[in-house]
This record gives C-alpha cells, sequence and structure tokens, in this order.
C-alpha cells in the first residue's frame, strides 16, 4: 500500500476521529471534490456516518487504494470477508455511507451482498432476514400479488 504524505481527521456523527491518508480519503468522492475545491483543510466532517460504520469504510478504502500491489484473488477474498457481517442490517449502513461518500466500489460490493443474500427467497424470509415490518394489510399485500403476478411465480 503506497503511504501517503498528508493525512485527513475525519470525524463522524459521533465525534470519534479517525486518521487517514490522502490516498484513502481520495476513494470518496464527496471527499475528494470536497478537497479539490478547497472546502476541507485536515479536518473533514462526516456527519451522516457512526463510527463502527466509518471504521468499516476507512478499512475498504485502505485495502482498494491499491490495488496494484495487491493480486485480483486477495481483493475478492478481502471483499467476500467484508460483506459477511452480522447481524446483516449492517449491510444497509455501509450502503448509506457508501452512498453518501460516493465510494462507487463499496457501493455496489454492498448492494450485490444484499441482493445475493435475497436472491431465492420468500418474501417472509427476507423480512426476517433484514428485520423489516410487514406493514401491509392483508387486503393490500394481495392486490399487490396480484397487479404484480409475474414476481410470485
Amino acid at each position: 500500500m503506497s503511504s501517503s504524505s498528508r493525512k485527513f481527521v475525519l470525524k463522524c456523527l459521533d465525534g470519534t476521529e479517525f486518521q487517514v491518508d490522502e490516498a484513502a480519503a481520495l476513494q470518496s468522492q464527496t471527499i475528494k471534490h470536497m478537497i479539490e475545491d478547497d472546502c476541507a483543510h485536515d479536518n473533514i466532517p462526516v456527519p451522516n456516518v457512526t463510527a463502527p460504520i466509518l471504521a468499516k469504510v476507512i478499512e475498504y478504502c485502505k485495502r482498494h487504494v491499491d490495488d496494484d500491489n495487491a493480486s485480483e484473488i486477495d481483493l475478492k477474498s478481502f471483499d467476500n470477508d467484508f460483506v459477511k457481517v452480522d447481524p446483516p442490517t449492517v449491510l444497509f449502513d455501509l450502503i448509506q455511507a457508501a452512498n453518501y461518500l460516493n465510494i462507487s466500489g463499496l457501493l455496489d460490493l454492498t448492494c450485490q451482498a444484499v441482493a445475493n443474500m435475497m436472491k431465492g427467497k420468500p418474501t417472509e424470509e427476507v423480512r426476517k432476514l433484514f428485520n423489516i415490518k410487514n406493514d401491509l394489510t392483508p387486503k393490500e399485500e394481495a392486490a399487490i400479488r396480484e397487479e404484480n403476478a409475474w414476481a410470485f411465480q
């Protein structure tokens, strides 16, 4: 991994601060634009992300910062392990952070992980897996199933 001379402090939602090399910080297009537009100095607020999630995002960015030195197999292995989180709802927090910080690789990885977890599972199992409450009445659910019968075949 290449080292960068400049460091930034990312301050998350709860006030926790993380020191990050410039190269890792630049994985985020949001942060990159802030730096390029001279809106960020050494301290960059990341108000929409909690400390545990920001720590995971930084871990991802550090690993992907210099993927020329890492083999593609090593990165795929890292990515596969990275999305094995417990509880699975952590993936949604990572998706929100990746979206807010505009880290396309992380966003793609986490969205694909959620899609893979849902694939082939019935609605009730997906709801249980991701702790999603069914707020539809039986009548509303029947109407949706009727309108979209192709999706339930």
